[in-house]
This record gives structure tokens, C-alpha cells and sequence, in this order.
């Protein structure tokens, strides 16, 4: 559990540090060559890894469901919507609503057990944890646009 802790922190990590490089890579050549560059990138960094370290074994899919595959192209949707979002709202703003969404979607789809995932039953103290995240949102945005208009005057 511990190691799946660290992991998650790692990747939060990344994930912010990608959404800037992503933001200034858009800033010069737009969007759809942000994405195309940040995918293209990926797969090719990701297929050199799959070969070093699980060689033609990474070619088995046989026992993957073929909708499974359909991911990529998710990914191009999930590129593109944080990149405006980003250059609209700031990082800060547009990251803590996409991982709020992705932490929404995510109990649904637990609660629901859709997509093959096991079902996990939804309990009050989830959707307050959702609604606590979603109040911290709304503080931050909020309580840093009062100081703002402060200082304006």
C-alpha cells in the first residue's frame, strides 16, 4: 500500500510538471501540435520501455478487450481539454478541477462497477470527501480573488 502511496504522489507530480511543459509548448505551436508532440513523444518513449524490458511480449493482446483499446484515444481528449483549460484558468485552478472530476468519475464508476471494475459501495463519507475537496476549490479561487481586488484598490 505504501509503495501504491508514493507511486500516486509521483505521478501527481508529474502530471503537474507535464501540464506546464504542455502549457508552454501551446503558447507557441497550439494546440493540436501540443498534443500531437506530447502523444507522439509518449508512445514513442513508451514503446522503447515496453521493448527493453518486456521485449515481443508487449505485443500479447490477445486476452484484452477490444473497446480497451479506444484509450488512446481518450488520451488525446484528456491532452487537449487540460491544455485550454490551463492556458484559460491557470494551473492551480484547471489541475484541482480536473483531479476533483477525475475523483468524481472515478466513485462512480467504482460505486457503479462499470467497465469490468469491482464494485465498491458508495457511502456518505465518500461523497463528503468529494465535497470537502470541492469547497477547498471554491475557498482557494474565491478567497484568493477577495485579496486581488484588495490590493487593486
Amino acid at each position: 500500500m505504501v509503495l501504491g502511496m508514493v507511486l500516486a504522489l509521483i505521478a501527481g507530480s508529474f502530471i503537474s510538471l507535464q501540464n506546464i511543459f504542455n502549457s508552454k509548448v501551446n503558447e507557441r505551436v497550439g494546440s493540436w501540435a501540443t498534443t500531437t508532440l506530447v502523444l507522439g513523444m509518449g508512445f514513442l518513449a513508451s514503446l522503447t520501455m515496453g521493448l527493453v524490458f518486456e521485449g515481443g511480449g508487449i505485443f500479447a493482446l490477445s486476452q484484452m478487450q477490444p473497446w480497451f483499446w479506444f484509450s488512446g484515444l481518450i488520451g488525446v481528449g484528456v491532452v487537449t481539454c487540460i491544455v485550454q483549460a490551463v492556458r484559460r484558468l491557470g494551473p492551480t485552478f484547471a489541475i484541482s478541477i480536473v483531479l476533483t472530476s477525475q475523483l468524481g468519475f472515478a466513485l462512480l464508476w467504482d460505486s457503479l462497477g462499470w467497465l469490468g471494475l469491482k464494485q465498491v459501495p458508495f457511502t456518505l463519507h465518500h461523497l463528503l470527501g468529494v465535497l470537502v475537496i470541492v469547497g477547498g476549490i471554491l475557498l482557494f479561487k474565491l478567497g484568493g480573488a477577495e485579496k486581488v481586488s484588495e490590493g487593486m484598490s
